[in-house]
């Protein structure tokens, strides 16, 4: 949820504050925090009075707890419900023109159904919209994120959609962040670099030298951006022309389609295949989801500017094989040299599942992952996009970065500064210090890394075995690689069978948010399960391209997030197991 996700923010806001200033009147006339789309529950201020402790030392201290407290104690009770959460809070995070998510007491369902049914059309659009607007056309409507959200707020529910850990990052992360934040002497609180704060991309050089044995260029070959999306987006506008080709490997994360969009450049969907482990008439079961080389070869052309590929995947958790990779580096050079690949690699330290030793290659140090640009002839034409968030379970940080030869990297330079000037210094330098300590020894582990996946390979067995129980089909992480933190849950015929019948009937199928505005079978259930069962899915046909949503290729998945609590994940188990 918002709330705990941008605790991350709050945490440094209040120790700037405490240092700059005194006197608990100041914090007093911050701690209406929910005002601005804020609220601490008791458990999440408790959480920072004992993150406070890392500056146990400071002389501000005192006052750094007595402002968690007034935080807390300033929000108005009657803003506030059963959970301790403030009933204001908008906690869906949408990327879309129009974000509904937030519940109008005053407004009955049907006024809301109607609501719903406006679309944005292209001649609305033709007469004040710019360029961008333009470009994405009706896109900019509702979306599955601004629809669940919204479902989300209005019903109790387990909250097992939105990609993000509901917990604090490690300790020595936040621990970097303070030290970061009151450290005189490097002063992190001014502009740095625009291409990337300087202590920064000296660790990013150091450890990409490592994982594709070559040395990077910290000034050079690297840029920092605001979070992996900007990067991608980035990526995209220095590459891609009007009319240029970008070839997306379908179920694809959502953002992708529209990032290509406004960058000119027209989505090629190359399916991949689900093959099923063994299907009877009656039943179904978990499969892999496999790239088929002569969809691939048949897709690109001369016109294919770019490929993107993400590994693992979302939403399926596929890790694509190093034979899969190799199919996708010879159809690059098939296309031409004006072909790059965006390598969008933000998962590759969670590999709960890795492939076995002979789809790997040996330059990599991370278990498991295959960096593309490692492969041969890759390097050249290989833009790898990665971030901190998914990592260190800090996706409020948003610092990404793109790694790559300098004939790609420096028209991100050049284009770095009219976007933004830099990404946050502070949170720059925090990652700085954050990454050498990350493989240091940790909980019994040789390395917080092997720690991570550890932890959600746990996370995924429970949630997985709840699903199990609850009729899914979902795929046998023991012969099947798997990365992430979703799983790509399969509807079988026996779940499908206790869906109310009502729930296909128009007066629910109708929904703009749905691709082409109808709620097929995937969107059905995940909007039953939220409304009538107490725990949120996303459906999977925002994963597809439209024509292929509507012709029912999505009808069968949802994907479920499992980067969330133990006590969060029994919940949702509870309710799973009651589907039946």
């Amino acid at each position: 949820m918002c709330h705990q996700l941008m605790l991350r923010c709050i945490v440094t806001v209040l120790v700037v504050f405490s240092i700059f200033h005194t006197g608990s009147a100041l914090f007093r006339s911050l701690s209406p925090l929910h005002v601005y789309g804020f609220a601490l529950p008791r458990s999440i201020a408790n959480d920072v009075r004992i993150r406070c402790s890392l500056l146990h030392a400071s002389p501000t201290s005192a006052l750094y707890m007595k402002a968690s407290t007034d935080l807390y104690e300033d929000i108005d009770e009657k803003a506030v419900n059963d959970h301790g959460v403030s009933d204001t809070v908008d906690r869906a995070p949408c990327f879309d023109g129009i974000c509904d998510s937030q519940p109008i007491e005053s407004e009955d369902k049907s006024t809301r159904e109607s609501d719903a049914k406006i679309e944005v059309t292209s001649t609305d659009l033709n007469g004040s919209a710019g360029g961008a607007i333009l470009r994405l056309g009706t896109m900019t409507g509702p979306t599955v994120w601004s629809e669940f959200g919204r479902i989300s707020q209005e019903f109790d529910v387990a909250n097992l959609g939105q990609g993000f850990p509901d917990w604090l990052p490690p300790d020595f992360a936040v621990e970097s962040l303070v030290s970061a934040t009151v450290d005189s002497t490097k002063s992190p609180h001014q502009y740095t670099r625009t291409a990337g704060h300087p202590n920064l991309v000296q660790q990013l050089a150091r450890r990409y030298s490592k994982h594709l044995q070559r040395m990077i260029d910290p000034m050079n070959e690297v840029a920092v951006t605001v979070g992996a999306s900007q990067a991608l987006y980035l990526s995209l506008q220095t590459l891609v022309k009007p009319g240029d080709e970008v070839i997306l490997f379908e179920p694809f994360f959502d953002l992708y389609v529209n990032q290509i969009k406004l960058a000119g450049g027209i989505p090629v969907y190359v399916p991949l295949t689900f093959v099923p482990y063994d299907d009877c008439v009656d039943a179904a079961t978990g499969g892999e989801w496999v790239l088929e080389s002569g969809k691939l070869e048949n897709a690109v052309s001369s016109k294919t500017r770019a490929i993107i590929l993400n590994s693992p995947h979302n939403p399926t958790g596929k890790v694509f094989t190093l034979t899969e990779m190799k199919i996708i580096a010879e159809s690059a050079i098939t296309a031409g040299p004006q072909c790059v690949v965006i390598s969008d690699e933000v998962y590759k330290y969670i590999i709960h599942s890795p492939p076995p030793k002979h789809e790997l290659l040996n330059v990599s140090s991370c278990l498991g992952h295959v960096h593309f640009a490692s492969l041969p002839g890759m390097w050249d034409r290989t833009i790898t996009v990665s971030s901190a968030g998914k990592t260190f379970s800090a996706t409020g940080w948003q610092v990404g970065w793109c790694i790559g030869p300098k004939h790609l990297i420096s028209p991100l330079h050049q284009l770095l500064p009219y976007v933004q000037f830099c990404a946050s210094t502070v949170i720059q330098e925090a990652l700085a210090r954050t990454l050498p300590r990350a493989d240091e020894p940790y909980e019994g582990y040789s390395s917080y890394y092997e720690h991570l996946n550890s932890k959600y390979r746990r996370k995924r067995d429970l949630l997985g075995t709840a699903l199990k129980d609850a009729g899914f089909a979902i795929p046998d992480y023991n012969r099947t690689p798997g990365g992430g933190f979703f799983i790509f849950a399969r509807i079988t015929p026996a779940l499908k069978s206790v869906l109310h019948t009502e729930r296909m009937e128009l007066k629910y199928s109708r929904n703009s948010a749905a691709p082409g505005g109808q709620a097929r079978l995937d969107w059905a259930l995940c909007q039953w399960m939220a409304e009538e069962k107490g725990v949120l899915c996303i459906p999977s046909s925002p994963f597809f391209s439209r024509e292929k949503a509507l012709k029912g290729a999505s009808d069968e998945f949802i994907r479920v997030a499992f980067c969330k609590t133990d006590e969060t994940l029994a919940r949702a188990a509870s309710a799973l197991r009651s589907l039946k």
